[in-house]
């Protein structure tokens, strides 16, 4: 292990790993500091991975129980094995972290296993534990990429068993028979989807009077009605204050968000899912003289320097979209500005995906968004009940709409609920990158019959001259 270093990242999650190779691609002497034991992050051990496993095993499951027989597929004795589904979560997890560290190694890039703390600018100091030796790295520069933790709710204490967060919802040792969720969000609805699909009827207590919060209105509208459809049931509008637990489950008291009359309701099991906060406790930023704002966020400049030189934090604990790709694409700008290149990220072209069935993504702007500025658009929108393709799938829920700017016909946004919405995206957001209109999109030939039509239907919707509707 060298004693000095170019760069020292601390944390071990997308923004960190990914920085630390990227570094080391640009001969950066590169150490990386994670307390886990395991790299990937909150990500990968428990959020995006596991969370994305279990929910292509409901899904099937869900196939298997209510959709097969609509194909001619008859299945009898359908029976969950819930432990054989979370060891494949697991294995999934466990496979991918192993392949980090091989890629560690490959990049010679030190993996220090310990809770690192900045002294000051140019050292880390690491604490690998209980009887271990602490040890501190010297380097040029720190790279702060710790990610975030659950954003804890006044009232109700998680014991990650009864009342759980995201990580106690990727491991509950049986399905619930009532679940509440408090949170609309992604990671709410996400969640909520697994179990509802494995049993458990699930409720979903939302603060706001919409699903998916911050999304264009019409998408978050739209998903609420097939959510609910698929069988979930959602109080909108609502505080939950209070959670006691007992043998028998939880009781939570909860009031209108405007005020009103309370009232309880009881669940086995309680997922709370209000959001995420940056993670900087204990990182002796503050000591180190490193500004952090009332939220907890840290500040940072266009390079994503902090006010202290030589210091640079990326990913979720400087606030935007706490996302795993736009975490590591600040990453990867961040050391290539440190090695002398240059980069550059643009933030309306990050998409955002949520993994329910149908799947939702979103790039750009929403409707709401232009509207409040001003900005005069066109908007194309195409369902994928006229598309051959999700036709021949039965699933055909959702719809892509472009919005395109009325002058120029560049693409501003686009929002998608649908069969591999997630995918779809990616097209969109290629097109944006490069400055480009709808026009562009919509004289692509796609092939046929295929998802990706629906895309090219609404690029030509927003001109007025959609073919298929």
């Amino acid at each position: 292990m060298s004693d000095k270093y170019d760069l020292v990242v601390i944390g071990g999650g997308p923004a960190g790993y990914v920085g630390a190779i990227r570094a080391a691609q640009l001969g950066l002497k590169t150490a990386i500091v994670e307390k886990r034991g395991t790299l990937g992050g909150t990500c990968l051990n428990v959020g995006c991975i596991p969370s994305k496993a279990m929910l292509q095993s409901s899904h099937h499951y869900e196939m298997a129980a209510h959709e097969f027989k609509h194909h001619g597929i008859d299945v009898t004795g359908l029976k969950l094995n819930l432990k054989n589904m979370l060891a494949r979560k697991e294995k999934v997890v466990d496979d991918l972290t192993k392949g980090i560290e091989f890629l560690m190694k490959k990049n010679k890039i030190d993996y220090v296993v310990g809770a690192g703390e900045i002294v000051e600018a140019g050292k880390v100091a690491v604490s690998p534990g209980k009887g271990k030796k602490k040890q501190t790295l010297e380097t040029d520069a720190i790279l702060v990429a710790t990610g975030s933790e659950v954003t804890p709710l006044k009232g109700v204490t998680i014991d990650e068993k009864q009342i759980v967060s995201s990580t106690g919802a990727l491991s509950l040792p049986k399905v619930p028979k009532e679940m509440v969720i408090i949170g609309a969000g992604v990671i709410g609805l996400e969640l909520g989807s697994v179990w509802r699909r494995l049993g458990a009827n699930v409720t979903v207590v939302e603060f706001l009077d919409v699903a998916l919060p911050g999304m264009d209105a019409e998408v978050s509208k739209n998903m609420q009605r097939i959510l609910k459809k698929q069988g979930m049931t959602f109080k909108m509008k609502t505080k939950v204050t209070a959670a006691k637990k007992a043998k028998t489950g939880v009781t939570l008291t909860m009031e209108p968000s405007d005020g009103g009359k309370k009232e309880t309701m009881k669940a086995d099991v309680v997922l709370v899912a209000i959001g995420r906060r940056p993670y900087t406790d204990k990182l002796g930023l503050e000591k180190a003289g490193v500004t952090v704002d009332e939220r907890g966020f840290v500040p940072v400049d266009e390079d994503f320097q902090t006010n202290v030189a030589g210091i640079y934090a990326v990913g979720d604990v400087i606030g935007g979209a706490m996302l795993a790709h736009k975490a590591e694409d600040e990453a990867v700008v961040c050391v290539e500005i440190l090695a002398g290149e240059t980069g550059h990220i643009d933030y309306d072209s990050i998409p955002g995906i949520v993994y329910t069935h149908p799947e939702v993504a979103a790039a750009g702007k929403t409707e709401e968004q232009l509207k409040e500025a001003g900005v005069e658009y066109n908007s194309g929108k195409f369902p994928f009940s006229a598309n051959s393709r999700a036709r021949c799938n039965a699933d055909a829920d959702g719809f892509v709409k472009i919005l395109s700017d009325k002058a120029t016909d560049r693409v501003l946004g686009c929002h998608i609920i649908g069969p591999q919405a997630g995918d779809l995206i990616q097209e969109v957001v290629n097109v944006m990158e490069f400055g480009g209109s709808a026009e562009d999109i919509a004289r692509i030939c796609h092939g046929h019959p295929g998802l990706p039509e629906a895309v090219k239907e609404a690029a030509l919707a927003a001109g007025g001259r959609a073919v298929h509707i």
